[in-house]
């Protein structure tokens, strides 16, 4: 019985991983030692319980959507060698064994305990010698402070972040051997390394990334994502593979025959990355990312910066928000705010969730940072309801488009509009803000706003 979720998954370590686990610890000498710390052997098993049932062709490339019983969340890898290919969990785990069906749920037998993890993005560089030239770069620039964060801390409610990094040997390729040669290359003459305008502050920040994303986050999509710098990265997912920047450097050719291939983008270490951290996602790629002018992209936004609306993603259901200052991004007046998280793979709403308010309403929402240039703006919302409000669109105080009437527009199988409201021209690189009023009070169920290059 699962009053949380439907059904559960379990990671069961076999007695020789327990062994192996015990052997390694400085904690326990035994298992009856293990057993005798309640309140850790609670936590050590239900760290290898998610909250949903999971067969392995369910496997995420990437994290579980719902998380252990311990409130964290696994990722998955998948693992091709010579004669043998198989899942690997936190990069910890392989599992020998699949889908063991029970009444509520699956088991998947693993041959390593899972640790738990207790590292931020920043204890994992440190413990790991293969990094030590980003690490010192990091050092230098004061990026500590930003990467060395625990999400899970409720009372300082800060935002995940995601993190492209390249080993040692990458640089070493390039004739890097030291953080005083990567300092030379990227900012030969500034060595104020901590101003915001600094080449290598740049560096290091176009290395982080604003959210919590796993591989399978940039699969089947071409987008930029906000960074850290002044610029953002573009990561296309639509093809076989996943490319950083894409037809911005030429790195090599590759002459076969009479077919010449050129390899113009950064690519990812799939078998190693999925990194697990306090602070979000470590993923490694294959080249130097160096900065590069960005190109325009779709940019599709639901409201997911906001962490409040990721912690109430866990469950189906309608939940009012009461508390302005759960938000940081979206503001509102005086009607009830709630969010919406319908059922997964519903077919209507993106994501299947929405915002929803009613009467005679404002709200703004303040989108990240955005490559300046024309788009085409497009507003996802329920749009088959006569109790529907007529409402306004401005960006930046500006009106854009007509009004909107949402009585009509969407379908009985499909209530959820995507509704063109014309073409705006962005100046710089800089958030926005969003407006929507009601000129006529009514229901809004808005489930997103998209801008897609002119």
């Amino acid at each position: 019985y699962n009053p949380e979720g439907n059904d559960y998954t379990l990671f069961l370590p076999d007695n020789d991983a327990i062994d192996r686990y015990i052997q390694n610890s400085n904690q326990f000498n035994s298992l009856d030692e293990l057993l005798n710390d309640r309140g850790f052997a609670g936590i050590f098993s239900r760290y290898h319980v998610i909250n949903q049932s999971y067969e392995a062709n369910e496997f995420p490339f990437g994290a579980f959507s719902e998380p252990t019983l311990s409130n964290d969340f696994l990722a998955v890898s998948f693992v091709i060698e010579e004669d043998s290919a198989y899942y690997k969990i936190n990069n910890q785990a392989p599992v020998i064994l699949t889908d063991i069906e029970t009444t509520n749920g699956y088991v998947h037998i693993i041959s390593e305990a899972l640790i738990p993890v207790t590292t931020t993005s920043y204890d994992w560089l440190q413990l790991n010698d293969g990094f030590s030239i980003f690490k010192s770069a990091v050092d230098a620039t004061g990026f500590k402070d930003i990467i060395d964060i625990n999400i899970k801390d409720e009372e300082l409610k800060l935002q995940p972040i995601s993190m492209l990094i390249e080993h040692d040997s990458i640089f070493n390729k390039n004739e890097i051997y030291s953080f005083d040669d990567l300092a030379s290359v990227i900012s030969p003459d500034d060595n104020d390394y901590t101003n915001v305008i600094n080449p290598l502050y740049n560096f290091v920040g176009y290395h982080v990334l604003s959210g919590n994303l796993y591989l399978d986050d940039f699969e089947g999509v071409s987008t930029n994502y906000s960074t850290m710098s002044d610029i953002p990265v573009n990561i296309n997912g639509t093809g076989i593979d996943l490319k950083i920047n894409r037809g911005k450097t030429v790195f090599d050719t590759i002459i076969s025959g009479t077919d010449t291939t050129l390899i113009d983008f950064i690519g990812f270490n799939y078998d190693n990355s999925n990194i697990i951290t306090q602070s979000g996602a470590i993923h490694f790629i294959n080249r130097i990312m160096k900065q590069v002018s960005p190109s325009r992209a779709t940019r599709t936004y639901q409201f997911h910066e906001e962490l409040y609306i990721n912690e109430l993603k866990q469950e189906i259901g309608s939940f009012i928000i009461e508390d302005h200052s759960d938000l940081n991004r979206i503001t509102w007046d005086e009607p009830d705010l709630l969010f919406v998280q319908m059922a997964e793979a519903s077919g209507t709403a993106w994501s299947d969730d929405y915002l929803q308010i009613s009467g005679d309403f404002e709200m703004t929402y303040i989108i990240p940072k955005i490559v300046q240039g024309k788009y085409t703006v497009y507003l996802g919302a329920e749009s088959f309801n006569r109790n529907n409000a007529l409402v306004e669109v401005f960006i930046d105080g500006k009106k854009i488009g007509g009004l909107v009437d949402l009585s009509f527009g969407g379908t009985a199988g499909n209530p959820f509009a995507r509704i063109e409201l014309g073409t705006i021209d962005f100046i710089k690189y800089s958030e926005h803000i969003v407006e929507i009023k009601a000129l006529i009070p009514g229901s809004f169920l808005w489930d997103y706003i998209q801008f897609e290059p002119y």
